[in-house]
């Protein structure tokens, strides 16, 4: 785990929104924002730290906006797992790209693309300098890709789950519509839901609170942040299990 003494982890998977991808245009994929982050997925990797991939689909497809435009909710979440199986696949070629070898691994059967998940053969691929992505979240509906990220980081027994976001860190309020807003550097699970702070889905936080999963949450476009928070010099929050770790 990342601490004050900066030991940097072993092995630590990744969470970006699909809304990261966007850049400055409001549907798709911008490829110079995916070159961008690729770039700094590329240079952690390169300094030895294995690393692992969840990607959401809201730039894409958001099944719980559509459920709430009379789409099925059901029908909704698949259609927006595929979403994330698209984003995967653009990460995936950008990734060869930078000369990083990688592999997609989706929790619903697309063979033609992706890897069926097997938790063993995820593990052998990370081991062997892979970088995993995994694709389509939890493979069930109901279930957001903050969730599948929580449960994959755990599964492949991850030091840490950082999830990049827009922001640098978690505020007590909207950074965006309020100047004064604090940023923690460092906060407890427990004082994350006192506050009510919206990190993420309440079954994501659960999955990860219960398995003293620590989490940094980071500004994920700022070039040179995956690596420098990892070595604790980044603008950051860190969310970690219990006081004992609060420091």
């Amino acid at each position: 785990m990342v601490s004050s003494e900066k030991i940097v982890p072993k092995r630590v998977l990744l969470k970006i929104s699909g809304e990261a991808l966007l850049g400055e245009g409001s549907y798709g994929i911008d490829p110079k924002v995916a070159n961008a982050i690729v770039s700094d997925i590329a240079n952690v990797v390169k300094s030895g730290v294995e690393v692992c991939l969840v990607i959401g689909g809201g730039n894409i497809f958001r099944g719980m906006t559509a459920a709430s435009k009379g789409i099925d909710r059901v029908h909704g979440d698949y259609a927006g797992m595929l979403a994330t199986v698209i984003n995967a696949i653009v990460l995936h070629n950008v990734l060869e790209q930078h000369h990083i070898e990688s592999c997609i691994m989706s929790a619903i059967d697309i063979p033609q693309i992706a890897e069926n998940y097997v938790r063993n053969k995820a593990i052998s691929h990370i081991k062997q300098g892979r970088v995993v992505i995994f694709a389509a979240g939890t493979g069930n509906p109901y279930f957001t890709t903050d969730t599948a990220a929580a449960l994959r980081a755990i599964e492949m027994g991850c030091d840490i789950m950082l999830k990049g976001t827009q922001v640098d860190g978690v505020y007590d309020s909207d950074p965006k519509n309020n100047p004064d807003a604090k940023r923690y550097d460092t906060i407890t699970y427990s004082e994350a839901l006192i506050k009510e702070l919206n990190i993420m889905d309440a079954t994501a936080f659960s999955l990860a609170q219960d398995n003293k999963l620590p989490m940094i949450v980071f500004n994920v476009h700022k070039e040179g942040n995956f690596e420098n928070v990892l070595l604790g010099n980044g603008v950051c929050t860190r969310v970690v299990a219990s006081s004992s770790n609060h420091k």
